[in-house]
């Protein structure tokens, strides 16, 4: 389908701008005018996508295989940055609200949210300009400083429908969509359960979550993928970079705790069984782990307690081809690149034949897979100083697709 942008196809189709008037009526009001808008978005991005075309761009022009569609990809992104507008509720106290760790697991949920608040182009002021509500409650900041103990979530989800509520009685827009222009963005494992906290939250609304396990209800066409980054040292600084596939000496690779029911499976297969697929419960002291992720062909990333794994990114950073284990997982910004075509996904079931399927990938394909990890690279680093299609403004533009999905209409 030349229209779809990977696998999210509803996203060009559109869905109406307005009640019908007749030709006597002039009057359109911001909502209506907004709206017809994106209807002329949707149709750039379908002519992008039907013609291949591409724009001069100084930056980046997205190119290959690792695209599904990189006219509609580039276009649609370039569309975000002319139009694309978030309004940030400001109701909440930090450290629940308006904060979240920068340095932690948790990274992306933390930074997202600090950059999303400082004044930018595309934070707006005035809700009547936004296309979507950021509802700015940061889950992994609950679990802190709320969370009582004896997997009790009933107060952290009383805190999440109490702050609803207080935006739905203070302005128009909450009820006006019933949560469908409102997203909410949590990297804790516990940002599914928190989101069913109220049903239009967990139904309507765009929930940007790392846990994007499709068994437990999330849904690739409205809800966001988003990617885990543990930046326990604050920033990238080290982590990019490796040398050329003919210098990666170990076939696979991981170290990480057992927990989570595959990583178990895992390292009983091969855990000091094959001096080429490297399995660490701990990593002996002498070794480095982004070291050894630098110099391995293929780096493996089980699903711990929950589907995301910050070594997915981490594999990316070192130019190491990630080797995705898990069921249910949809990867990040899987609506725009084409993970088949820089990665391996194994099934859970697969895990024995882990060496026999990374040994039977030829030569040349694997360094064509591990250049395109370079090249998508870009789309996973997270800068202190947001820079064009970095992690953070791809989680924006499958926000700003997962928009174009809907049509808001005005209650008459």
């Amino acid at each position: 389908d030349a229209t779809k942008l990977g696998g999210l196809q509803s996203s060009l189709e559109g869905s109406g701008s307005g009640p019908n008037r007749t030709r006597e009526q002039t009057h359109y009001s911001k909502l209506e005018k907004l709206e017809a808008g994106l209807a002329r978005v949707r149709a750039a991005i379908r002519e992008a996508a039907q013609n291949g075309s591409e724009i001069a761009d100084p930056d980046y022009i997205p190119r290959g295989p690792m695209y599904y569609n990189p006219g509609s990809f580039q276009r649609s992104y370039l569309e975000m940055e002319k139009h694309f507008k978030v309004f940030v509720y400001e109701e909440g106290e930090p450290p629940l609200f308006h904060d979240g760790a920068c340095k932690s697991i948790y990274s992306s949920e933390g930074c997202f949210m600090h950059l999303i608040e400082a004044e930018q182009p595309i934070r707006t002021r005035d809700p009547e300009k936004a296309h979507v509500f950021f509802l700015p409650f940061s889950v992994a900041m609950m679990v802190h400083y709320v969370y009582a103990g004896n997997y009790d979530l009933s107060p952290i989800k009383q805190t999440v429908s109490d702050y609803v509520n207080v935006v739905a009685m203070k302005y128009p827009y909450w009820n006006r969509s019933l949560g469908a222009d409102h997203f909410m963005l949590s990297c804790h494992d516990w940002g599914p359960m928190t989101s069913s906290s109220l049903p239009y939250l967990y139904n309507n609304s765009i929930r940007a979550l790392c846990n994007a396990n499709t068994s437990e209800g999330f849904v690739p066409s409205k809800d966001v993928s988003l990617p885990e980054i543990n930046l326990i040292t604050g920033d990238i600084k080290g982590w990019i970079g490796g040398p050329s596939p003919s210098h990666r000496h170990i076939l696979a690779f991981f170290a990480g705790g057992l927990h989570g029911p595959i990583r178990p499976i895992l390292l009983d297969h091969w855990k000091n069984k094959d001096s080429d697929i490297q399995v660490y419960e701990k990593l002996p002291a002498k070794m480095k782990y982004h070291d050894m992720m630098k110099n391995s062909k293929f780096c493996l990333c089980p699903s711990g307690y929950e589907v995301a794994s910050p070594r997915i990114v981490e594999a990316v950073y070192a130019g190491c081809v990630p080797v995705l284990i898990s069921d249910y997982y949809v990867p990040p910004f899987s609506d725009v690149l084409n993970w088949k075509s820089f990665s391996v996904e194994v099934p859970v079931s697969r895990i024995p034949d882990l060496k026999s399927i990374l040994m039977s990938i030829p030569q040349s394909q694997y360094i064509r897979m591990q250049r395109r990890v370079l090249q998508i690279r870009r789309h996973f680093e997270l800068n202190s100083s947001p820079k064009r299609f970095d992690v953070y403004h791809m989680i924006l533009h499958s926000i700003w697709l997962r928009r174009l999905n809907v049509g808001i209409h005005e209650f008459i």
